[in-house]
């Protein structure tokens, strides 16, 4: 492969293809197009899988896979990005992919469609490398994984498995990275949910407050019970869980009316002390202790919750804890810091690990990405596939 500080390489120029296509979620501007064209000449099939419906907007995904036999590795990304803002704050048109002082710009720089371009060059120079080797490669990559991310991954993943797909392992080219590229690959990831509680008094005069029920001492208490109740001490793989508070509102502008009602918006990160029915029975739990006469309480969750994982250590994340330190010269931490990312579906159906860049400018304006950093990531992956079969 072609030295790091070049421009010329596979990865970089699929990566300026990628940011040149306003792939905002879930828009799919033509990414999904190139990176099929790309994997098309290389010997992959695509498949490309709509999905729609479950309350959200319809979504375009991308499939493609390699070979017949042996084991199988499957990469997952995706190539939406979130929006970019104002702009005129921009250095460098967010979609221009301009190279300047060995830098490219542009939103999606690190998040993630060099993680997409890097991973399709690393296959594409492996099948050249290796035309008669048995394995199998895979990728699944969604056009929604920055906002609802309903008809993405967790549906093309079903779909997969329905085509009769198994794989043995799995790499998500998030950026992983905390500050130098390849310091740490991410094993796991606590899960998350939100949700709305909603709190009806009756309104009234606040001189007469005798004759209303007033939510916002209610509110008040429930916000200081959410945010200082302990969920956990934290477990082996993770730090302890959390809960924040992200807004009360009460949407009242008179100093001397009572309202008749209010919300309090709140997310938690929990970790694998906890799944999915544990926590909201924990959410129930703590409304009962603010519940009042006259007063409703009631909450609601938003989307679906995020389940806790943890891939085991193995032979297969050793292989790519080895060609990180090979190309990187860095011993990476398994971590398990950080939000959700599409791992969690992956993880249902392989071990997954997530393996990228430096996260440092991802959803900032001026997104950028060295290219020297996108060529290590390149040959990190090519690395991973050559010891993996």
């Amino acid at each position: 492969m072609t030295v790091d500080s070049d421009a010329e390489t596979p990865a970089i120029k699929l990566l300026c293809d990628l940011i040149r296509c306003p792939s905002v979620t879930p828009v799919e501007a033509g990414v999904l197009d190139r990176v099929e064209a790309f994997l098309t000449q290389c010997g992959f099939t695509c498949t490309r899988v709509v999905f729609d419906g479950d309350g959200s907007y319809a979504v375009d995904n991308l499939f493609a896979t390699v070979g017949t036999r042996g084991r199988h590795i499957l990469f997952g990304g995706h190539t939406d990005v979130v929006p970019e803002g104002n702009r005129e704050h921009w250095t460098h048109g967010p979609f221009s992919a301009e190279i300047l002082d060995g830098t490219i710009w542009g939103r999606g720089a690190v998040d993630m469609k060099s993680g997409v371009a890097a991973f399709c060059a690393a296959a594409a120079h492996h099948i050249q490398s290796n035309p008669e080797q048995d394995g199998i490669i895979s990728l699944a990559i969604t056009n929604d994984e920055e906002a609802d991310s309903i008809n993405g991954t967790k549906k093309l993943m079903e779909w997969a498995k329905e085509q009769g797909h198994r794989f043995d392992f799995a790499i998500v080219g998030e950026p992983s990275s905390a500050h130098i590229l390849g310091d740490n690959i991410k094993i796991g990831r606590r899960g998350t949910i939100s949700g709305i509680v909603h709190v009806k008094g009756k309104q009234g005069h606040s001189a007469y407050p005798y004759r209303a029920k007033n939510p916002v001492p209610v509110l008040a208490r429930l916000a200081t019970i959410l945010s200082e109740t302990k969920l956990d001490d934290g477990s082996k793989h993770f730090e302890a869980s959390n809960l924040e508070v992200t807004s009360i509102d009460v949407e009242n502008k008179a100093t001397n009316v009572i309202p008749a009602e209010g919300r309090l918006n709140f997310n938690i990160r929990f970790n694998d002390h906890w799944d999915g029915d544990k926590i909201r029975n924990w959410i129930e739990q703590r409304l009962v202790e603010v519940t009042t006469e006259g007063v409703e309480v009631s909450w609601r969750q938003i989307a679906a919750v995020a389940q806790c994982f943890i891939s085991p250590v193995s032979k297969d994340i050793n292989i790519v804890r080895n060609a990180v330190e090979k190309i990187s010269g860095q011993n990476p931490e398994l971590a398990t810091f950080g939000g959700t990312s599409d791992a969690r579906f992956i993880a249902n159906y392989c071990p997954v690990v997530e393996c990228g860049l430096v996260g440092k400018t991802m959803h900032e304006v001026d997104e950028r990405v060295e290219i020297e950093q996108v060529n290590k990531l390149t040959r990190i992956y090519f690395e991973t596939l050559k010891n993996f079969f």
